[in-house]
């Protein structure tokens, strides 16, 4: 059964919203919404570095990601004993990205963690999580470099990401969760200003690819990466802090 996409067109994103300051005991808070995709995105200071960074005179930061129960179709049972690999690998993805956006040695022997809560899945969790997630974390620098005197620039880089696929043969952006489930190549891709690739995961899930589709798909990413980023610096007032 063909595939033709109808609610919007091949390489657009879904309707884009992020609210600030949803949290209001964060230092940073945004709720990030990409159709139905919701995520409650959380940046906080925590009190210490890890205790392999200690007296190193760097900072951290990392970030946690979890399902809610209800956020899918069916209740998600909450990870009492531990992360799953599935979450540890997107944790980790979504970590990684954020670093790529600062100069951890100006934020000095400071960390900060950014939980990614998700409260309802349609596809692209962990990219709706890194771009709502650079927005808390961009908040909170501001006023954590107030509380803690800091003058250096923290945050050098914007950090964006978004999901390509193909599906029937259509190279598509932003896949909803029927679009994902029914892909034959998943994607994400995460760049800092929209200009550099950070990190580029593409699977061929159910048929490989050629260097032309991969070019089409990287080519959709990167477009789209640019929209997003003049959005979330919109948010945070046009400049890193």
């Amino acid at each position: 059964m063909s595939y033709t996409r109808t609610d919007r067109k091949p390489e657009e994103f879904r309707n884009l919203k992020m609210t600030t300051g949803f949290i209001s005991s964060a230092d940073g808070s945004v709720l990030i919404e990409m159709g139905r995709t919701r995520v409650i995105c959380n940046a906080t200071l925590l009190p210490k570095v890890p205790d392999w960074l200690a007296g190193r005179g760097t900072g951290w930061i990392t970030a946690e990601y979890s399902l809610l129960p209800q956020s899918t179709g069916k209740r998600v049972e909450r990870e009492r004993k531990g992360a799953s690999g599935r979450t540890q690998e997107i944790q980790r993805l979504v970590g990684r990205s954020l670093r790529g956006a600062a100069d951890l040695a100006a934020l000095g022997e400071n960390a900060i963690v950014v939980d990614c809560d998700v409260i309802e899945a349609d596809g692209g969790t962990r990219t709706a999580s890194i771009i709502g997630g650079f927005v808390a974390l961009a908040i909170a620098v501001k006023k954590i470099k107030e509380r803690l005197g800091i003058t250096q620039q923290i945050l050098k880089h914007g950090i964006t990401a978004i999901s390509v696929g193909v599906v029937d043969g259509n190279p598509l952006c932003d896949l909803c969760y029927v679009e994902d489930s029914a892909a034959d190549v998943d994607m994400n891709v995460v760049m800092q200003d929209a200009k550099n690739f950070i990190e580029v995961q593409g699977t061929g899930e159910h048929a490989s690819f050629d260097r032309a589709m991969l070019n089409t798909l990287l080519d959709l990413g990167e477009n789209a990466c640019k929209e997003i980023y003049k959005k979330q610096m919109e948010l945070i007032g046009g400049e890193l802090p």
